[in-house]
């Protein structure tokens, strides 16, 4: 099999977008929500990103071209790969926000600083679990209804991906009701476009477009220079800072789950890829995933990566093994020259939230279609706890915005006494 095809870089630029708006997601939450500094972002959080993405990527790679001498065919496509989006919104909204938000109400000297421990915290926990998971992630399969991960995931899927973005979109409508519209009409409207172009592309240069023209970026607001070589540091010393603390036993309820539900999802997507026509080793392939989010974890991360969903997609697009490489490289040098802060800035996130909505739907009907109609009342129940808590974390904020001092009794006054 060839190094690299003309299919390569239509599956490089679909996957590269997924993994840009990731990027965007995080630099937008962290810095706005969270508090990081541009010198925590650069200098740990990206790099260490990038650091599990060529983990994974070369690895899949690799594995592909192995699949492909073993069978003496050349159409193997490798296994897509790259940040977990639900990983990212569940960390920040049920881990490290809350960590911050209880470290500012206490006095401590940096909230910011031990919300990113704590998340560095559970990333590690979530990779060890896939990697241990990989040893018998079949038996764990077979042991597990659906229902009972996917709906959990698909609360979370719809409060803290869909509802925040979407009314984001209305907020912006010119930007987002046009962006949403094109993704909807490109990928579940299946409508082609000339060129072969990807859709999520094409959405993104309208989405571009628009922000500019509508006066929501301008080179007004361009930020400082921040160009420079980061390479990724260890912070094993911050992750025993955390351990040492137990702000972190608190969300084992958020890691243990996540953790758990990466590998099913991973299984879900190689027995996918498996009927696409390309068989995976599941031992090893769930191993590097959970290698990748535990390395980048290891140096600044906070961030678990996944394999993606769609292996069918990029085959279909006659990517192979070279996509992935180039999304390595890619990312890399993004993530560790400092650019990344200026393509945030080039690139609004409203440009792309509208492909951050489709992920959290596509999440969550995925619940409803892929368990047996008996177990769909159980899908609807594993869709409240990820609903109520977003519902609650906007009553928390809305409290704290207008001056009052929040503790938990106020959510009995709030939801339950309301006259």
């Amino acid at each position: 099999m060839k190094k690299f095809v003309r299919g390569d870089i239509d599956g490089f630029v679909g996957l590269f977008i997924d993994n840009l708006v990731q990027f965007l997601v995080i630099i937008s939450l962290c810095g706005g929500l969270l508090g990081f500094g541009p010198e925590l972002l650069l200098k740990k959080v990206l790099p260490g990103a990038a650091l599990s993405l060529v983990a994974g990527n070369l690895f899949y790679a690799w594995q592909a071209h192995q699949m492909a001498k073993k069978s003496q065919r050349t159409d193997y496509c490798a296994l897509p790969y790259g940040i977990n989006t639900p990983s990212v919104f569940a960390y920040v909204f049920l881990v490290m926000l809350p960590v911050k938000i209880t470290a500012s109400s206490s006095g401590h000297d940096d909230p910011s600083l031990l919300a990113w421990q704590v998340g560095l915290v559970a990333c590690l926990g979530s990779g060890l679990i896939e990697m241990i998971g990989s040893l018998g992630a079949e038996k764990i399969r077979k042991m597990t209804p659906r229902a009972a991960l996917l709906s959990t995931l698909a609360g979370i899927a719809l409060g803290f991906i869909s509802f925040g973005f979407l009314f984001r979109s209305f907020t912006y409508p010119v930007v987002g009701l046009v962006t949403l519209g094109s993704i909807f009409m490109f990928y579940f409207g299946k409508v082609k476009i000339k060129g072969n172009l990807p859709g999520g592309f094409v959405a993104l240069i309208i989405g571009v477009t628009l922000c500019w023209v509508t006066g929501l970026r301008s080179s007004a607001d361009i930020p400082a220079t921040n160009l420079g070589l980061y390479l990724p540091v260890p912070v094993i010393g911050d992750i025993l800072s955390a351990l040492r603390g137990d702000e972190w036993l608190a969300y084992l309820g958020i890691i243990i789950p996540m953790g758990l539900f990466n590998v099913i999802g991973s299984l879900q997507n190689l027995e996918s890829a498996e009927v696409a026509g390309d068989k995976y080793h599941t031992g090893s392939s769930l191993f590097v995933n959970g290698f990748g989010t535990s390395l980048g974890a290891l140096f600044g991360s906070c961030f678990p990566t996944t394999i993606y969903i769609g292996h069918p997609g990029w085959k279909a697009l006659g990517a192979r093994a070279g996509y992935s490489v180039l999304n390595a490289v890619v990312c890399t040098i993004i993530c560790c020259s400092g650019l990344m802060l200026f393509i945030s800035w080039l690139i609004p996130i409203e440009a792309g939230m509208a492909i951050v909505v489709w992920i959290g739907l596509v999440i969550s009907s995925q619940a409803f279609g892929a368990v047996p109609a008996h177990h769909m009342p159980a899908v609807v129940v594993g869709l409240l706890p990820g609903l109520g808590a977003w519902g609650i974390l906007l009553a928390k904020s809305g409290y704290r915005i207008a001056g009052g001092a929040f503790d938990e009794d106020i959510i009995y006054t709030l939801f339950l006494k309301a006259d």
